[in-house]
Formats: structure tokens, C-alpha cells, sequence
């Protein structure tokens, strides 16, 4: 791979006209590195490829040999470490797996339309629209983005690796994959989802895309490529639409000086997270920067529990944390392919973790044998 990505992007300079030291000036790389890449001596970072790819107004795909390649990107990235490459070979195996039971089923969704002009905010607005949901809280963005082309796995990542959520585009199948961070809190998780499926609707095409914790935090995401800041604005405005804000202050809370319940209440209303709900808030003046920072310091047991008591919000994470859990949509491609005998008893409780007494227990008590 690194002889054909060294030969690729020689000939995409020499087309160009420019020398190594212009190329490396262009993309904030040293020209040695241009040099060692040319000779297939070294292998890019993603974030170095995408870059590249970029700056040719090529995809990242173009610099590498083979569909299957995209994987490889993602394994020799050097920032993965070694329990984050054992993460995604799993995650590998489970696109594979997740692809061969819609062969056996007949069951592919459509790819949702790739976006190319709007804004972050006007993207937001846009998809919602299309898939109907007006101004509503998201209660089941899994299941959402699986029945729009997303597929997700949710698996635990150790934290010292330091990846929230991965997003992969199978070109030739035209399949889309996410992974998601299950070791995050839940909130979280929604908010990684949201985050990947911008990638799906607008970056599908340039690229495997690992993303870092750190995009997460305002004064961090700047560091990263553009398409991180533009995914995380939709992401926010995606899950929590500022005219359903206006409503419910407006209709129920009645006052503009939001209380730190009321900013509680909100939260729990859209389910996300506490400093996002804050930030929404301040960033649409129904909070200032001073009771911001106010609130941001406040800690348990001074929030849901104070107010509401066990939210479902915490309950669903305490069940979702830490553990691997493939889609609904998966598990149901799984129960139609062995329903139609297209795969053993065996392999389907391997495929929903179930031991082959309970999936009997199961098959028993719907009436099949």
C-alpha cells in the first residue's frame, strides 16, 4: 500500500507542477516526510492522508489499493494503540458479518442523500425534516440512523486509547459503518452517533474518520480537521433544536433567567448531556457567560437525582455502559437468517451472544422449532 500511495501522489504533484517543499509548505507537513511518503518509506496518519486528499480534491480512497484498504488506514494510524486495534479488528469483522446477513436476508437500506452546499445548522434542519421529525427529541438515535443507512456497533474502547467513535464507508457495497465509544456515558454515546452520522451525510467520501475525545471540547477542536467542528455543529443542532428550546421556555418555564433545575429539566427532555444542554443554552443567550461557568461547576448529587430522582437517561446507562451491543437492526437480520435456515444455531448465538439453550427458549416461544 505505501508503494501505490507513494506513486499516486508523486504523480499527483508532478501533474500539478509544484516541488515536495511547495507541497509540504501547502499542507503543513515537512518535506522529507513528502519525500519518505513518495518513496513508500512511510505511512501517513489519517488525518496527514485526509489532508493530502484534500488538498488533490481527491477522496481518501483514491491514495489506496483496494476497497478493504480503508481498514488498514485506520490499524497503521499511529496514534492507535494496541487494544484500539483489537477494538477495530472486531469492529471489522462485524461489518462483514452485518453485510453477509442483508446478502442472506435481502435486506439493504438505502444510503440517505449526500449532502455537499449547507451549512452545519442548515444541514440539521434539513435532515430532520427529511426524516420527519420537526423539532422532537431524538428518543432512539440508534435505531434512527441504522433504519437511514448508519449501521452502528457500540463496543467498549479502554479510555488510554482515547477514540470515541470511528465511521467507515464501504464504497463498492455502499454500506456505512459506525463504531461507538460504549465505555462513554450515554449521553455521550448520542452525541458520538449524531457526530458520525454528519460524517455519513456529508464526509462519506473521504474516507475512514477516527474520532478523539478531545473534539468534544470547544477549545480543543480547533486542533483537528475542519470537518470535526462542522460534524460537532450539527451534531448539537441535530439533537437539540433551538426552536423546541423557545417553545418550552416560552409554553412551561415561562421566564428567560433559566434556574440551574430548569437547565436540568431541559437536559433531561432532549437526552444529552449537562454541559452540552449549557452550552446550547449560552450559546442562544438564555444563559450568560457567567451563570454558564456557574453551572458547568456544579456536580452530583446536586443534578437529576436532586430533582427527578433515578432518570431514564441513567438508567439506560447503567445497562449500556461497558458492554458490546450490536444494533437492533443486526440482531433482527440475525433472527430472519436463521428463521430461513441461511445460518446454524450456532452461528446465530454466537452473532446476538445468546447460548444456544436460551436462543431454543426463544425460537420455542414464538412457536418455531
Amino acid at each position: 500500500m505505501e508503494g501505490i500511495l507513494g506513486t499516486r501522489l508523486r504523480r499527483e504533484r508532478e501533474s500539478m507542477g509544484i516541488t515536495q517543499e511547495a507541497l509540504a509548505r501547502a499542507v503543513g507537513l515537512s518535506s522529507e516526510f513528502i519525500s519518505l511518503l513518495e518513496l513508500g518509506k512511510r505511512m501517513p496518519s489519517l488525518d496527514s492522508l485526509t489532508t493530502l486528499a484534500d488538498f488533490f480534491k481527491k477522496d481518501v480512497s483514491f491514495f489506496l489499493k483496494e476497497k478493504e484498504e480503508a481498514f488498514n488506514v485506520l490499524l497503521q494510524d499511529e496514534r492507535v494503540d494496541i487494544k484500539a486495534k483489537a477494538g477495530l479488528r472486531k469492529f471489522k469483522k462485524y461489518c462483514e458479518e452485518y453485510m453477509h446477513l442483508e446478502d442472506l436476508t435481502g435486506r439493504r437500506t438505502e444510503l440517505a442523500p449526500l449532502y455537499t452546499h449547507p451549512s452545519a445548522e442548515t444541514l440539521a434542519t434539513e435532515e430532520r425534516r427529511r426524516l420527519g421529525i420537526g423539532y422532537e427529541p431524538i428518543k432512539d438515535i440508534f435505531s434512527l440512523l441504522e433504519l437511514n443507512g448508519l449501521r452502528i456497533l457500540r463496543m467498549p474502547i479502554p479510555e488510554e486509547s482515547k477514540i470515541s467513535g470511528v465511521f467507515i464507508f464501504f464504497e463498492a457495497e455502499r454500506a456505512a459503518f459506525a463504531l461507538v465509544n460504549s465505555d462513554q456515558s450515554f449521553e455521550s454515546q448520542v452525541f458520538t452517533a449524531a457526530h458520525e452520522y454528519c460524517h455519513y451525510l456529508k464526509h462519506r467520501n473521504s474516507g475512514p474518520v477516527i474520532d478523539h475525545p478531545d473534539i468534544f471540547i470547544e477549545e480543543y477542536l480547533s486542533l483537528y480537521h475542519p470537518r470535526e467542528k462542522f460534524a460537532q455543529t450539527f451534531a448539537v443542532r441535530f439533537l437539540i433544536p433551538p426552536e423546541k428550546i423557545k417553545i418550552i421556555v416560552e409554553k412551561d418555564l415561562h421566564s428567560k433567567k433559566l434556574s440551574f433545575a430548569d437547565v436540568l429539566y431541559l437536559k433531561e427532555h432532549f437526552g444529552v448531556s449537562t454541559p452540552d444542554m449549557l452550552h446550547t443554552l449560552k450559546d442562544l443567550e438564555y444563559i450568560s457567560n457567567s451563570k454558564y461557568e456557574s453551572y458547568l461547576k456544579l456536580k452530583p448529587p446536586l443534578d437529576d437525582d436532586a430533582y427527578f430522582g433515578m432518570s431514564d437517561t441513567e438508567m439506560r446507562t447503567l445497562k449500556r455502559k461497558n458492554k458490546v451491543i450490536p444494533s437492533k437492526r443486526f440482531n433482527s437480520l440475525a433472527f430472519e437468517a436463521y428463521q430461513k435456515r441461511k445460518i446454524s444455531e450456532e452461528r446465530f448465538s454466537k452473532l446476538v451472544h445468546q447460548g444456544k439453550e436460551k436462543v431454543r427458549s426463544i425460537f420455542k416461544s414464538i412457536g418455531n422449532k
